[in-house]
């Protein structure tokens, strides 16, 4: 299982960043990626190369994200991905 994250030119993320902003997203992919059952290469797959997730909802929604719990963040990220088609999941 490699859970390295891609380097810089290969990230097709186009949000700049905060170092908050990064260490939060790390920390919502693999809970994300705990949730699933996967490896926070395949969420990170997800919410940039498979849908926008990241840059439309994550970095910027940031500010009011990241004072909300662990379990609120999750349940909004996999109603997000279901929405977009990028997980069929069921929601709980």
């Amino acid at each position: 299982m490699n859970n390295s994250f891609p380097i810089r030119s290969e990230i097709p993320s186009q949000t700049v960043m905060t170092s908050e902003q990064s260490f939060f997203a790390v920390f919502c992919i693999e809970a994300l990626a705990d949730e699933l059952g996967t490896t926070g290469d395949n969420v990170y797959r997800m919410l940039t190369e498979n849908s926008s997730i990241l840059d439309d909802y994550l970095v910027p929604c940031y500010d009011s994200l990241h004072t909300q719990g662990k379990d609120f963040i999750v349940r909004e990220l996999k109603e997000l991905m279901q929405q977009r088609g990028v997980w069929g999941g069921v929601l709980q």
